[in-house]
């Protein structure tokens, strides 16, 4: 009966103290969460990139759920992580994968925007370091219509689930500039 009373006293305490913690804005609402973000009707889930090679871009995913009634669009990001993030989209060209930047992102009303490998993603450029397995990262997206949302990125590691392009030639592909002078 003892160690069971000591038991819930010390679960009670730890409750209070992660409560305190999350008052007083030491711990933040995505440590609270299973890695979610919410800005007005945008609901930002699971932001993510792959370890990279050293040298080479990077990408980052996430699934950006619009509960509104109104459209909006991902129209940039940025990161102290990189410098130059850009969006991007994957296209076949006579059986080739071609990534090109795209201006933006729709998020549609009541609808979901996913960018996974594969598909639309943000490119990071001129990384200060390679992406490591376990590492986070600020993102900032910025949306037409909602504004900036921070977001923090887990890199995961290398694997399967879609194309996996950080380790691709980027100075080959067509990105409708000249990837060799910028990057």
């Amino acid at each position: 009966m003892l160690k069971l009373r000591s038991l819930s006293i010390a679960v009670m305490t730890g409750a209070l103290v992660l409560g305190g913690l999350a008052l007083s804005g030491s711990l933040s609402s995505s440590d609270l969460q299973a890695h979610e973000f919410k800005k007005g009707d945008l609901m930002i889930d699971h932001p993510f990139a792959r370890a990279s090679i050293p040298d080479r871009p990077g990408a980052a995913y996430v699934t950006i759920k619009n509960m509104g009634g109104e459209d909006d669009r991902l129209v940039s990001a940025s990161s102290p992580k990189a410098g130059r993030v850009e969006l991007h989209t994957h296209i076949m060209e006579n059986g080739v994968a071609r990534m090109r930047k795209v201006e933006a992102i729709e998020v549609p009303a009541g609808g979901t925007a996913e960018l996974k490998p594969g598909g639309d993603h943000i490119m990071l450029f001129k990384l200060d370091n390679a992406l490591s397995e376990g590492e986070t990262f600020p993102i900032t997206l910025t949306f037409e219509k909602a504004g900036d949302v921070e977001v923090t990125v887990n890199v995961e590691a290398m694997g399967s689930g879609g194309m996996n392009h950080e380790g691709m030639k980027h100075e080959s592909m067509k990105h409708g500039d000249d990837m060799k002078k910028t990057q």
